[in-house]
């Protein structure tokens, strides 16, 4: 429930030494669909970069067309399937939201989740994160759970990756914690681990700066 402004910094940094586009997951009923609507739009080649979701779809985005990725980061991401007591709160999160409370949905059950302590009381910072979800809405909010809901485990998928790799995550990530990118990490062959303290799971928003040098870095390996 993040759209593009999710790499706001990302591409005002990283435009003058590359052509920048960002994409939301949101046309689909399954992370393969999704993957399949972006490639539709992406260039013949390009580096790739994707945040929780987006990393999920990243990865299937590398099983139907490894050729085209250049590189790969993975920002707070996991490779695991969904977790079956997880589907069932999704089930109940998006009965609320088509039910007009997409608003309390977000406020209580996202937003204290995603961020790290010292972002958690930066309200500009919240709000925008409101902002998005509530524009994205509903229907974007039950595609996308049910994508999540349905996703393969990639675990296998990891080892595969031979491109120059980058995983990163914040230190403080209460969805996909550490110990997760560090095994992630292991099983990429090229990949490059970056955790950046004081932090939670949208470091391009809690740590912009330090995401787009880390980004740059990874696309300056050959």
């Amino acid at each position: 429930m993040l759209d593009e402004s999710l790499f706001s910094h990302q591409r005002q940094r990283l435009t003058a030494q590359v052509p920048v586009i960002s994409m939301t997951p949101s046309s689909g009923e399954t992370v393969h669909e999704m993957a399949t609507a972006i490639l539709a739009r992406a260039p013949a080649r390009f580096a790739l970069a994707g945040v929780s979701m987006g990393g999920i779809v990243a990865l299937e985005i590398w099983r139907q067309t490894r050729d085209r990725v250049s590189h790969l980061a993975l920002i707070s991401t996991t490779p695991l399937p969904d977790h079956p007591q997880r589907r069932l709160i999704r089930d109940a999160q998006v009965a609320r939201a088509l039910n007009g409370e997409l608003h309390d949905v977000l406020i209580e059950s996202m937003k204290p989740l995603y961020l790290g302590r010292r972002a958690r009381s930066d309200r500009k910072l919240l709000d925008r994160i409101l902002h998005m979800g509530l524009t994205l809405g509903a229907e974007v909010f039950r595609r996308q759970s049910s994508a999540l809901q349905s996703r393969p485990d990639s675990r296998d998928t990891l080892p595969s990756i031979d491109c120059p790799a980058l995983v990163l995550c914040g230190g403080e990530d209460a969805i996909c914690p550490l110990e997760l990118h560090v095994d992630t990490s292991r099983r990429i062959p090229r990949a490059d681990l970056v955790v950046l303290a004081e932090c939670g799971h949208l470091p391009t928003l809690e740590r912009p700066e330090a995401v787009s040098h880390h980004l740059q870095s990874l696309l300056e390996r050959t």
